[in-house]
């Protein structure tokens, strides 16, 4: 752990009563004033003490024998320390388990394992006088049944150091892995704020986080499978670090060189990765490099579109080519969390300018095997896409892929990057940056040169330009009758086999493959009651599982359903066009006479206000899988507003059309209600008002005017129900408030927000993400739409955890507007859900 001041209690430095033996058997304990020494006399586990606790505590660990400045690697129970006087002892049972009990036979600590899985062992309660406990030179501590298999291993669960020889691992498909988390002082072992670890998804980079905040980003693996780095000349240190990419996992696993003095990562409690090796001439441990290892190298530190620039002596934050300052006052005073701008608005027909050496932006989307040709193509196909990088894995990874397409969508995606970020400090070496191309406004996609190209120029222009006309009419007249089809089909009959549903290309003009109502009635079993899984207002859902294995959700809409052909069309063409890990998929359709079904992708954990308020599903949202979801809410809304090929606002946003998967990924559902916006579009009015009461902007709802700012606030709206665990028509719990946002709003202004959480996770919150929630929801729910902020902003901020941001002003409510809603009521289409019937009365 850390190099720092550990007291051990004196009774543990007597020699007489230590013993060299390098392992524990059943029978035999261990207690304070005894240690176990690796066989090489390199580590030793024992019970210390930290200097400064009092009463004094005693924890069970594993420290460097051969180090006169106490170092611990390993603490097995960081949050139950024993108490001196308690006589904690450590024992093997007869089942093969490690257990730390004190005195009154209180367990503190436990391995929780059983011999059940060795071949050798008859039961996992039979005596198994043959297994060991061995603590390895290596500073693993390793239990073995009798055949020899680990049962158990130290490596596996470490605390905040990564030792030679250690393995951190990320798997592929439950995205589970180990972490280092640091100590919360230089005292106190106990869990620490910050921690590091692999992600994974979309593609394996490192992170360092201060809670659930990114606080460091090393870059995207590049493919490399084995690295090294040098470090001093006089002691010849380098370092390998080798990663291993299985079906299953990926892993990370570090050398040093023979010879070389102690090394370890560690997650210090300060909130730095350190890679630290033992100087034996000042006896103190030396830092060779650390992640942040200057400010600008902190995640996002220089804004959006912003980058740290290594080249000049002294980093510091620039922005990327094409973009200035967003305040040139404040960045001149080194303020950079505004970011950067573009200079001038992109066009799809600008360039990609070259930066090599770079330290990828985060934010990125994975596309899988592509050639540098087809990455490239695959970028400027699309107006969106503002960046790409590619490399060469030179090798078959896990899934296939020998190559790495990253994109990235959106300016406001341009964050971390970094310009050449080889340091004296950094752990990110030259090997592991790599180019990135990006979009620059008036960058033509080449360079010409010579007289005969500029003879040539203007009538290749010419030619181009009226071969271009004919093409655009071409296509307009054959685009008119193509669509004119697929309305004709869309609207009455369908042509898609359940099969054909399975295929990845379908032959049809539409987009969206159309299933027959015949196969649809055959695997609902004539839509039988046992295949329901849902009903509301609109009509029935059904889980059907189709051949080849594949769980879908059927949406059968009522032929009385609210929801009515204009409704359905605009479901159907809007969810075909968009593509977003936060949005539903939509896998097909069918219309025959008046029967019209929509057939989504299965989530097996049902809409948010499904567990969100339900007394006995709410528990399985904790606070991390809460931020969690709204994080994902927000990037899908930022998604429909900004990034997809067409601007969407939803208007009917709500916890209802929240849909969580199996990993409780949250996907945005339901786009009966949804409008397209024109480009330079900001706003649209109608006299049919539809949506949720509670949910809907006050200028919608009052005088039909939406736009993008209406779902910022029905997303302000959803913010503050997942974070207090109270739905907006709910009077319970607020005190004689009329609503929930009345009821925030008071209790921010008095200060006690803090007040707001749901009592069944305020003590696992952290409770500076949960105010940042409520506060970014105040800002969401304002009554002028002007004030209420972009969801770029939104996801920014969320993201990044800001804490600059503006006090929100007052929110809009109708608390004071009933006769109005009255007038209005009869204009008002209010959506229905699987969950409630919504009504003026409950809203």
């Amino acid at each position: 752990m850390n190099s720092v001041s550990i007291c051990i209690a004196a009774f543990l430095l007597l020699p007489a009563l230590c013993t060299s033996d390098d392992r524990l058997v059943p029978g035999k304990s261990l207690s304070p004033g005894t240690t176990i020494i690796s066989d090489g006399g390199v580590f030793a586990l024992g019970f210390f003490s930290p200097s400064n606790s009092t009463p004094k505590k005693l924890y069970l660990g594993i420290w460097y024998n051969n180090i006169p400045r106490l170092t611990v690697v390993w603490v097995a129970n960081r949050e139950a320390p024993a108490i001196s006087s308690s006589t904690p002892s450590l024992v093997l049972t007869d089942n093969s388990n490690l257990v730390m009990s004190d005195v009154n036979g209180r367990i503190l600590w436990t391995t929780n394992t059983t011999t059940a899985a060795s071949s050798s062992s008859p039961s996992p309660t039979s005596n198994t006088t043959g297994s060991v406990m061995v603590l390895m030179n290596t500073g693993n501590l390793i239990l073995r049944s009798p055949s020899g298999m680990v049962l158990w291993q130290s490596f596996d669960h470490p605390t905040d150091m990564f030792l030679p020889g250690m393995k951190m691992w990320k798997s592929h498909k439950t995205h589970e892995g180990n972490r280092l988390v640091s100590w919360n002082g230089p005292d106190d072992p106990s869990l620490g704020a910050f921690s590091a670890s692999w992600e994974t998804d979309p593609f394996l980079q490192a992170f360092i986080r201060n809670g659930s905040l990114p606080e460091w980003r090393s870059p995207v693996w590049t493919g490399a499978t084995v690295s090294s780095r040098f470090f001093q000349a006089n002691t010849s240190i380098v370092v390998y670090m080798a990663y291993v990419d299985t079906v299953d996992e990926m892993s990370m696993v570090f050398t040093v060189s023979d010879g070389a003095p102690p090394l370890q990562y560690v997650m210090s409690y300060s909130g730095r990765f350190e890679l630290r090796v033992w100087n034996k001439d000042s006896s103190e441990w030396a830092v060779l490099t650390m992640s942040p290892d200057v400010q600008c190298s902190r995640y996002g530190y220089c804004g959006l579109s912003g980058y740290c620039d290594y080249t000049d002596a002294t980093p510091t934050c620039k922005c990327l080519d094409g973009f200035e300052p967003v305040d040139k006052e404040e960045w001149s005073n080194a303020r950079f969390l505004q970011g950067c701008q573009r200079k001038e608005e992109l066009r799809c027909s600008d360039g990609f300018l070259v930066l090599p050496n770079m330290k990828v932006p985060d934010k990125f989307v994975r596309i899988g095997r592509k050639t540098l040709k087809e990455c490239a193509a695959e970028c400027s196909a699309n107006c969106s896409c503002v960046a790409y990088a590619y490399a060469n894995l030179n090798r078959s990874t896990a899934n296939g892929d020998e190559t790495r397409c990253l994109v990235w969508i959106g300016d406001h995606q341009l964050v971390d990057a970094q310009k050449m970020g080889v340091s004296p400090y950094s752990t990110a070496g030259a090997d592991t940056l790599e180019t990135l191309y990006l979009r620059v406004a008036g960058l033509s996609g080449g360079r010409t040169k010579g007289n005969a190209v500029k003879i040539m120029l203007p009538i290749l222009a010419s030619v181009i330009v009226l071969s271009s006309i004919m093409i655009i009419c071409i296509c307009k007249f054959r685009g008119r009758k193509r669509n004119e089809e697929n309305h004709r089909k869309l609207m009455h009959r369908g042509a898609v086999t359940s099969e054909e549903l399975l295929e990845e290309n379908t032959t049809h003009d539409f987009e969206l493959p159309f299933l027959k109502f015949q196969d649809i009635l055959v695997s609902t079993n004539n839509f039988s009651n046992t295949f329901m899984i849902g009903q509301g207002g609109f009509g029935k859902v059904y889980k059907v599982t189709l051949e080849g294995g594949q769980e879908v959700a059927i949406k059968r809409l009522s032929r009385d359903s609210d929801q009515g052909i204009q409704e359905f069309r605009n479901e159907v063409v809007l969810i075909a066009k968009l593509q977003h890990r936060n949005l539903v998929r939509l896998l097909g359709c069918c219309v025959e006479g008046d029967e019209r079904l929509l057939i989504y992708e299965y989530l097996p954990n049902k809409s948010l206000d499904a567990a969100l308020f339900n007394s006995e599903r709410k528990a399985m949202l904790d606070w991390p899988m809460r931020f969690k979801i709204i994080k994902g809410v927000a990037r899908g809304l930022l998604y429909l507003h900004h990034d997809s090929r067409l601007t969407i606002v939803h208007r009917d946003l709500k916890a209802s059309n929240v849909l969580l998967d199996a990993e409780m990924r949250p996907k945005i559902s339901d786009f009966g209600m949804a409008r397209i916006f024109g480009d330079n579009q900001d706003s649209a009015n109608t006299r049919r008002v539809v949506g949720t009461y509670g949910y809907m902007a006050p200028e919608y709802a009052m005088e039909g005017i939406f736009s993008a700012k209406s779902d910022v606030y029905s997303f302000g709206v959803l913010l503050l129900e997942v974070v207090s665990g109270i739905k907006i028509s709910s009077v319970d719990h607020i005190l004689g408030y009329p609503n929930l946002i009345v009821y925030a709003w008071n209790i921010w202004k008095e200060g006690k927000a803090k007040d707001l959480v749901d009592r069944c996770i305020v003590e696992n919150s952290l409770l500076g993400e949960a105010l940042l929630c409520i506060h970014m929801g105040l800002l969401c729910v304002q009554e002028n739409p002007d004030d209420r902020p972009f969801m770029s902003s939104v996801v920014f901020n969320l993201e990044n955890g800001c804490t600059t941001l503006p006090n929100p002003n007052h929110p809009a409510y109708f608390a004071h507007r009933n006769s109005e809603i009255d007038q209005l009521s009869e204009d008002i289409l209010y959506s229905k859900n699987t969950i409630t019937l919504t009504t003026i009365d409950g809203r």
